[in-house]
Order: structure tokens, then C-alpha cells, then sequence
């Protein structure tokens, strides 16, 4: 619901300088005017259909009109952005004075090319390697690879071929851990169950273990019916929990700060023997002063998809303090994840899908 109230307001916003600028320009081509127009009205139509009747489609015909409307979400923003930036262009080099249906030709097919680049950056998720040196030691071990993923998003637009290569890709980087960082189903969890995703979770495994931790997301729509598919996966959920692992490592999960119950992380912190590697799995990189005077090594996150589509990624700079990649603060170290997978619709632009290889070394005796 969110996302369609959201490509509303947008569609508000660009659909009347869209259709404006692109009557004008064409205006010397009238089977092209009409063309253009004809597009972008059948396309608000299509979008309101699936909203008015997105409960009685079945989904056959429904995800469709999603990859549709989501697709052209995305191009339109782009296509006004170039729209705007070509006529300042115009405006300030006077040469053309007057945009030609040349030059919406070209924007069209340079957006479209972005779309396709935009699609790879999230149907390919790339590795990110990060080492992280602790001075704590950890009995009978100087290293640890941990595969951090968050963010799958599975639902429409995420289904089983994916989260099939998401696993193949996890398990090609030899973990010892998995940890994922929240938000594995995007809505609704009957996709999944549909699909029988929870099967290739199943293969999700590592010497130390799977764990993951609550996101929004998991809160959206039938929370304990998304918990009873979650426990299928065979991953362990972290609930306000601690687990200790490898006989000296505390992996601490806290829910998702949505909860506004959810517990203090001193009160998870405080029975634990801080000389031993403190972990900790937080959805949102909210409180990370938090995180360090209470100690922990080292505290991972995923939520913010590092923007997902220029400029958001800017937009995240200024609302979070650390808004993606490897961070510091005293003696605690950060690592935000921009996701594997992706928010409606299923690209990217300026940012890219990633899962998160950590390389820990620990201090020796």
C-alpha cells in the first residue's frame, strides 16, 4: 500500500511536466505526440488498475503490472531529471534554443540504457571484502569469515531463482557465520511459501551457524505467520537474544527498534563478559553511540540500502551519521550493508546490491 501511495504522489509530481514538455517538443511529429501521450495515459491507467483491484488480481496478473509500473516509477524520474537538466543546458549555452524530438529521442534511449544498468546492479550482487581487527582474543581461533546479507526483500519482485543465487553466492565464500541483518521478506510472506523459498534457505549453512534479526519489513502485514514460515528456514532468529558462539564469541540479536519494547541493548550487554568479542545485529543503524559505550566490538546493520537510486544515497548521508559501509566510533567498529537485494522496484542507480564478506582477526594470547 506504502509503495502505491508513494508512485501516486510521483506520478502527481511528474506525469503533467512529462506530458507538457513531451506535447511541445513533439509537437512537429503528431503520430509521435500521440504515441507519447497515449503511453503514459495507458500507463497511469494500468497503475490504477492494479491499486484500485491489487486485493482481487490474481498474482499471474498482478506482479506484471508491478514490474510495469515500478519500471516506469523509476524511468520517469530519470526522464525529468534529463528533461530539466538539457533545457538549463539550453537555457545558459543558447544553442539549440528549443528542445527537438531528437533530443527526447535521445534522453528516451539513455535512460532506457540506464534502466538495464540499473537492473544488473541488483539482479548481480557484488562481494565486498572488509577486514576488521579486534583486540580481544578468541579461544582457539586468530580469525573468523562472517557473511553479513540483509535486505533480500523477497517477495514479488524477489522470488526463488534469486534467493537461490543469493545462497550459492553466500556458501561460495566459506563462512563460518552467516548473519543477516533483517528485512528477508519484503511484505507479504505468501510468495515465499508459495514458491518454497524457505528450501533454498534450508542451504544457508556454516560451521557456526545462521542467524538473522527482525527488520521493519517483518512487521509489515502477518507478523506471526511470516515467524512460523521464518522458523522453516531452519535460520535462528534473534529476538532481544544473545547466543554464545565458538566457546568465547557473544553474537547478540536485538529486534527491530519498530518494536518500541524491544529491550535495551545495556540489558542485554550487562551479564555478558566484555572481555570476550562482542557481535551485534541491529536492522536499522540507529543509537550507534549507543553501540560503543556499551562495549561492542563490532555491530552490524543493513536498512538503509544506501540510498538504492541517486540521489537518495545522498538524501541517507544526511539523515543517517553513518549511512553505509565501514565505520568507527571509539573502540567499536560499524559495518552498514547497502543489501542484496532490493526495495520496490527492483533496481539501482548509483548504489549496488552487495553481500558483505568480514574477514575478524583477533588479538592472540
Amino acid at each position: 500500500m506504502r509503495v502505491f501511495v508513494q508512485s501516486l504522489l510521483l506520478r502527481l509530481l511528474l506525469h503533467p511536466f512529462l506530458l507538457w514538455r513531451g506535447y511541445r517538443i513533439l509537437t512537429p511529429c503528431p503520430a509521435a505526440r500521440a504515441t507519447y501521450v497515449a503511453a503514459i495515459g495507458a500507463e497511469t491507467l494500468l497503475f490504477l488498475f492494479g491499486w484500485l483491484f491489487r486485493d482481487q488480481l490474481p498474482d499471474a496478473l498482478f506482479i506484471p503490472i508491478l514490474y510495469i509500473c515500478n519500471t516506469w516509477y523509476i524511468a520517469s524520474l530519470y526522464l525529468t531529471m534529463a528533461v530539466i537538466a538539457l533545457e538549463v543546458a539550453h537555457r545558459v549555452l543558447r544553442f539549440p534554443r528549443t528542445m527537438r524530438p531528437i533530443h527526447l529521442l535521445g534522453i528516451g534511449i539513455a535512460v532506457l540504457l540506464l534502466m538495464g544498468y540499473a537492473y544488473r546492479a541488483v539482479r548481480y550482487p557484488v562481494v565486498r571484502h572488509q577486514q576488521i581487527h579486534i583486540d580481544k582474543p578468541l579461544e582457539g581461533r586468530d580469525s573468523l569469515r562472517v557473511v553479513l546479507m540483509s535486505d533480500m526483500h523477497i517477495g514479488e519482485m524477489i522470488g526463488r531463482e534469486r534467493v537461490s543465487h543469493m545462497v550459492e553466492l553466500a556458501l561460495a565464500q566459506r563462512p563460518d557465520l552467516i548473519v543477516i541483518a533483517g528485512d528477508m521478506i519484503d511484505y507479504e510472506h505468501r510468495f515465499a511459501a508459495k514458491e518454497g523459498i524457505e528450501q533454498e534457505l534450508r542451504k544457508l549453512r556454516a560451521p557456526l551457524g545462521a542467524y538473522m534479526v527482525n527488520g521493519n519489513h517483518e512487521y509489515r502485514a502477518n507478523f506471526i505467520a511470516k515467524r512460523r514460515w521464518l522458523e522453516e528456514s531452519g535460520i535462528t532468529l534473534l529476538v532481544d537474544s544473545v547466543v554464545r558462539i565458538d566457546a568465547g564469541l557473544y553474537l547478540i540479536g536485538r529486534d527491530d527498534r519498530v518494536n518500541l519494547r524491544r529491550r535495551p541493548l545495556q540489558a542485554l550487554v550487562a551479564p555478558l563478559d566484555k572481555s570476550k568479542p562482542l557481535l551485534s545485529i541491529d536492522h536499522q543503524p540507529w543509537g550507534l553511540e549507543e553501540v560503543a559505550m556499551n562495549g561492542v566490538d563490532l555491530s552490524l546493520h543493513g536498512h538503509t540500502h544506501n540510498g538504492q537510486f541517486w540521489p537518495y544515497s545522498w538524501l541517507m548521508r544526511w539523515i543517517y551519521p553513518c549511512s553505509y559501509g565501514y565505520h568507527r566510533i571509539g573502540p567499536s567498529q560499524f559495518y552498514i550493508s547497502s543489501g542484496i537485494g532490493s526495495a520496490y522496484p527492483p533496481f539501482r542507480v548509483g548504489t549496488r546490491s552487495e553481500l558483505v564478506v568480514l574477514d575478524l582477526h583477533f588479538a592472540k594470547r
